[in-house]
Formats: structure tokens, sequence, C-alpha cells
């Protein structure tokens, strides 16, 4: 691809706000391909690490109720693919509704398509080919788990336009973004039971708390451009709110713990959880932009204490008995 006149590729070069500082994307990929990369939120790779840690949860339930000595390996390397393609595809599809909105909030105008560095054509053609990647890797899991995986493109589809017709489109997401706890259920037993059922909703709840925490930086340009969201609904009260969330997503994950059969190991990995989750909230009290991204980006490491312990769990169980 040609790089382009230099404000273009000067557009390219510039780093997103919320990108990973010094990402090889904005200092070593080919010009070219940035602005796709920058689509796909390669160089934010927290999205896809929270879409992927239901799928994780789930899959560690499974093998503790199934008596596994650890999540299944294969799957959840399908799972971290997965995640990355449908991240990117989603991003993609986002993007291309959301470009002009983006254009009048200050995080967002400098994204590839309100800046014009990619047109909506080029980023439909591109969303496409990440989607058939992805149906790809689905088809590799049971015939329940594949219908199960396309069922959630409709909420996926939805998404985009939520921001515009209510006030708490991270419900929605939260939908779509936690719908691996589903699916790393069905991947192992080809149904759902209660403990994929409780951890999926475990997931939605926890998904409206952090997006809540990440939609802070956005609150004044969200009132200026229209945009509503569950930090504008929340108001003085987005603490109490979050901190509301994130109980109810420690007490459902405790739920499909104990409904999963879980040990010692697995309520040291909710412990964990709920102890992050709640040095969160602690911090939210008058927080800046700059804070909100660090404790969004965190959640990342809240939901591996609980997957590590799941996987432990199921380890330790085998191994002693």
């Amino acid at each position: 691809m040609p790089d382009g006149p230099p404000d273009d590729a000067a557009r390219a070069d510039a780093p997103l706000p919320d990108a990973l500082t010094g990402h090889w994307v904005d200092t070593r990929a080919p010009r070219g391909l940035r602005p796709y990369l920058k689509l796909a939120r390669i160089e934010r790779p927290v999205g896809w690490q929270l879409l992927l840690l239901p799928c994780w949860w789930a899959a560690g339930l499974a093998a503790i109720a199934g008596g596994q000595p650890f999540p299944n390996i294969w799957h959840c390397l399908l799972f971290l693919l997965g995640a990355i393609v449908m991240r990117a595809a989603g991003s993609t599809f986002n993007d291309i509704v959301d470009r002009k909105l983006d254009a009048q909030v200050a995080r967002t105008r400098g994204r590839p398509l309100p800046s014009g560095q990619v047109t909506a054509k080029a980023a439909a053609v591109f969303m496409v080919g990440l989607s058939l990647i992805g149906l790809l890797i689905l088809l590799q899991f049971n015939r329940f788990t594949v219908i199960l995986g396309i069922a959630s493109l409709a909420i996926v589809a939805v998404y985009p336009f939520m921001k515009r017709i209510t006030q708490m489109p991270q419900f929605v997401l939260g939908l779509a973004f936690s719908w691996g706890g589903l699916v790393g259920w069905s991947a192992v037993f080809g149904q759902l039971d209660a403990p994929a059922y409780l951890i999926y909703a475990a997931a939605v709840v926890w998904t409206i708390g952090y997006d809540t925490i990440y939609a802070l930086q956005d609150i004044e340009d969200d009132v200026i451009a229209g945009i509503k969201s569950s930090a504008r609904y929340f108001g003085n009260f987005n603490r109490e709110a979050i901190g509301t969330c994130f109980g109810l997503a420690v007490l459902l994950s405790a739920a499909a713990t104990w409904t999963a059969g879980g040990g010692i190991v697995a309520w040291l990995g909710v412990a964990g959880f709920a102890g992050h989750l709640g040095w969160q909230v602690a911090q939210i009290k008058g927080v800046k932009p700059p804070l909100a991204l660090r404790l969004f980006r965190s959640n990342w490491a809240a939901g591996l204490l609980l997957a590590a312990g799941f996987a432990l769990d199921a380890l330790g169980r085998f191994a002693i008995g």
C-alpha cells in the first residue's frame, strides 16, 4: 500500500490516546498497514483480553465440573485467537457506524475512519475478511457451540447503535463481551448448565462496571456530541454504581463456583478477583482520565486472578484424586 502524502503519514504515525506507549504498531509496522492495525485495536490489546477472559473462566469451571486436570488447552488457544480476530472485526464495525460521532470526541477523532486514513468501504472489506477468519475458528467446535457463537452476532450488530437510544449501552456491550462465558462451557459439554449462565451473568455486570470506568474519560465530549453512556447516566453516583456492578460480579462468580463444585483454590481465585475489584472502586472518587484508563486496563489482571483460580483448582483436585 502506498504511504500517501506527508499529512497522511503523520496521522498514521500518531499514537491514539488510549494506545500502549511505544507499541510496535506505532513504531515498526509498515506505515500503510498501521491504520488497519489500529482499526483492529492491535495496539490496544485490553479489548481482546477482556473478551477472552469469560471464555477462560467458563473453560476452567467446565474442567472442575468435568473432573479434568486442566481447561482444554486447544479450546483455550482457539478462544485466544478468536478473541483477537472477533474483537478486531467488532471494533471495525463499531468504527464504521460511529465514524461521525468519533470525529466529535477528542479521544477518538484521530482514529483511522474519522481522520480519513481509511475509507468506510475499505474498512468494511477488512471487517468481512476478519469475520471469515473468526468463522473458521468457530467451526472447530461442536455444533451447539457453533450455533451459539453465531447467535452472538445479533447483539454485536446492534451494540454500536445503543449509545444513540439508551442511557446504558454498556449493558448491551456486556451481553456481547460476556458471550464467552456460555461458549467456554458449551465447547466442553455441548449444552448450557447453571455454572455457564451464572458466570455469563457475572461477566455482564463486570463489563458494565469496567466500561463505566472507561467511559469516565469522555463525559464532557459525550455531552457535546449527544452520546449516551452509563457514566453520564450514573453521574455523581458512578462510584456507587460501579461498586454495585462489581459486587454482583463477585456474588455471581461465587455462585458459579459453587454450582460447578469448585474447591479451595477456586475460592481463592474468587477472593483475589473480589479484592482487585474492591481496590478499583476505592480509587474512583474524583478520577481523572489517565487514572480511569489505568483502572480499566487493570481488569485484565483482575480477571486473570479468577481464571487462574479455576484452572489451578481443577489441576490440584485432579492431582489429589
